[in-house]
């Protein structure tokens, strides 16, 4: 019994003491959560970045990206870091920025965070933009990217904010060509001005001036047509072929005034004009009348503020854009000067179909081996030719005179000639004709004697030379040759 009870004790004891070690083990990281390193690091960032602490945010995604290259954080990490250098701000950090964006687009070509990144810049170069009257490369820059990021990413959200850029950058550019081309228009260099204008007219339909550089564009091609009337020095016919071809240029700018852009300014001088020209006036379409008014209802007019201080802006005014229509996303191909003057040499025939080149022989003075040295004294046209050989006898030589005149006898008259019947005695017949080479010799005949022939044109050239003394100053000398 006493034994039982000593085993109940030791029993007791046991459960005792089991009971006292067995406590609940306290974890030191269960308060913090089951998230991951990489996590962690991307949180920090963000954090970082909202307090503008953008170097130790871009430290930390870099810790991210280096140590767990693996991570689902990496496309995120990398975006992040080209935003850090986006928001930071000034010239360096967007350089640094566009580095980051562009090499995010070809890691993750695929990821709808890439329209993002091209968006942002498309962006950069925006807000760089100047005026139409200054350095024109970053909306240059501005255009091909947001270009780029319609074409790219057709079905991205973010395709209607890129195209109202778009057209606001466009409206920048157009306001240049337009500038530059009156310029020409105003120095009289019509071809300049043509090229300008048509160019900006074929590349920027949406310009808030286009009827009015349609109008200028037509005023320039009448100011050619008007040099090419005065022009003394061009025959009747080439004018007239000039002046078709550039009338029908005239015809078609005012006609387009008309027909694209029926609800603005310009639409009722150009019906005057080509009334004025007798040139047929056409209509717009019902469809191209209302788009026309949606775009002028579209723009915006500057208000008296932003007109009084944008001559301190250095950022274009862009409220004339248009905020409907598609922007041009392909460039035509430019029209330059050189492109004008030979469309109009084409078409009245001059040049060899434009090229206006003149092809020069240059002869040589040196005689070939088988050729006769020319002599001063001979006469014009008395070339030798180069076909017949200087040395008698040989095949091709030209006679020898001494043979020539052995070989002459003279010929017999023919007593089946017919003569005149004219009375000699007759005071109205004419004297016979006389050879002007014939000259009496000491016989009483004919002869061609070549120094009888010099002597007579050695006093011919003395009785010049005297009478050359006697002229008085301003008189032209006479050159017996």
């Amino acid at each position: 019994m006493q034994s039982n009870f000593k085993f109940l004790i030791l029993a007791a004891l046991l459960s005792l003491t089991v009971a006292c070690t067995n406590k609940k083990s306290v974890n030191p990281l269960a308060n913090v959560g089951s998230k991951q390193p990489d996590k962690v690091l991307f949180d920090r960032s963000m954090d970082a970045m909202r307090h503008n602490r953008f170097d130790v945010a871009r430290m930390t995604l870099q810790t991210l990206i280096n140590t767990y290259p693996d991570s689902e954080f990496i496309a995120r990490a990398k975006l992040a870091v080209a935003d850090s250098w986006y928001a930071e701000g000034g010239t360096t950090a967007m350089q640094q920025a566009e580095i980051e964006y562009k090499d995010f687009r070809t890691f993750f070509p695929n990821m709808p965070e890439a329209a993002e990144a091209q968006l942002k810049v498309a962006n950069i170069h925006y807000q760089e933009m100047e005026k139409p009257d200054r350095d024109y490369t970053h909306a240059k820059r501005a255009e091909e990217e947001y270009r780029a990021l319609i074409q790219q990413y057709p079905d991205s959200k973010l395709v209607p904010q890129a195209k109202q850029r778009l057209r606001e950058v466009q409206e920048v550019l157009a306001e240049r060509e337009f500038e530059i081309g009156r310029f020409y228009y105003m120095k009289l260099a019509y071809p300049a001005a043509i090229a300008r204008l048509k160019t900006l007219a074929d590349r920027y339909p949406l310009y808030s001036g286009a009827d009015q550089a349609l109008y200028l564009l037509g005023q320039a091609y009448e100011g050619e047509i008007e040099l090419v009337r005065k022009n003394g020095r061009m025959n009747e016919v080439t004018k007239s072929k000039m002046i078709a071809d550039l009338m029908k240029d005239v015809s078609e700018t005012y006609g387009k005034i008309i027909t694209r852009y029926p609800a603005m300014d310009r639409a009722v001088d150009a019906r005057d004009k080509l009334v004025a020209l007798k040139q047929p006036v056409p209509r717009p379409t019902r469809a191209m009348l209302e788009q026309n008014k949606k775009e002028v209802a579209s723009r915006q007019s500057a208000s008296m503020v932003s007109g009084m201080l944008g001559t301190f802006e250095k950022h274009p005014d862009v409220a004339k854009a248009s905020h409907v229509g598609d922007p041009t996303l392909i460039d035509s191909a430019p029209v330059t000067a050189t492109d004008v003057v030979k469309k109009v040499s084409r078409s009245a025939g001059m040049g060899g179909g434009g090229e206006n080149s003149v092809s020069v022989e240059t002869a040589n003075g040196d005689p070939a081996a088988s050729q006769v040295s020319p002599r001063s004294d001979a006469p014009a046209g008395t070339a030798p030719d180069p076909a017949i050989s200087s040395v008698p006898g040989q095949p091709g030589a030209a006679p020898d005179p001494a043979a020539a005149a052995a070989e002459l006898k003279p010929v017999p008259a023919d007593p089946n000639e017919l003569k005149p019947n004219v009375d000699a005695g007759d005071p109205n017949t004419l004297p016979p004709l006389q050879q002007s080479n014939q000259i009496e010799d000491q016989a009483g005949g004919t002869s061609n004697s070549a120094s009888t022939k010099a002597s007579s044109k050695d006093e011919e050239m003395a009785d010049i030379s005297s009478s050359k003394k006697k002229k008085k100053k301003g008189v032209s000398k006479l050159n017996p040759f």
